[in-house]
């Protein structure tokens, strides 16, 4: 008696699915836990608070919900490219990424517990241009990415313009 232990393609499907979901959920879930943990930890600041705002510049928590809003939104780009296998044929991409990550972090920690300084600035410019690089090479892979990589661009330029509006 033998068996056909052999699975056609549509059965292949749920576990194929399952995996990309469990993929876009890790790659979701780090940069937008990384960025909740520096909130709780970094984000609570009597130094923003005491600070004299114009009409332009938002309300902490505000700020707070948009910056985990957009490290969803580089999170889901990211596994876009990713799915694409973009980061194997252009391995700079995921260096731009996790440089991005890693220094919207900092200037979270640098701009809520040490203020708007000179430091943070450099954090916020070096990150908006490591999201510049990345929206031009996530495009290349996957153009929805890349668009996607636009929003947190603009994001980043509001709040590079806080901190120059403070450091001048």
């Amino acid at each position: 008696m033998t068996y056909n232990v052999a699975r056609t393609r549509s059965q292949k499907k749920p576990s194929t699915a399952s995996r990309g979901i469990r993929s876009l959920s890790l790659a979701i879930v780090v940069p937008v836990g990384l960025t909740l943990t520096t909130i709780i930890w970094f984000g609570e600041s009597n130094t923003y608070k005491n600070l004299t705002r114009p009409f332009w510049i938002p309300p902490l928590w505000a700020i707070h919900l948009t910056s985990v809003s957009t490290a969803f939104l580089m999170g889901l780009s990211a596994w876009l490219v990713w799915a694409e296998s973009g980061f194997h044929r252009k391995p700079m991409a995921m260096v731009m990424y996790l440089a991005q990550l890693g220094l919207g972090l900092a200037w979270n920690k640098i701009f809520f517990k040490m203020g708007p300084t000179q430091m943070g600035l450099a954090m916020s410019l070096g990150q908006l241009v490591t999201i510049l690089i990345c929206s031009q090479m996530f495009s290349r892979i996957n153009p929805i990415a890349g668009d996607i990589v636009k929003l947190c661009l603009v994001w980043t330029g509001f709040l590079t313009s806080i901190n120059l509006y403070y450091v001048l």
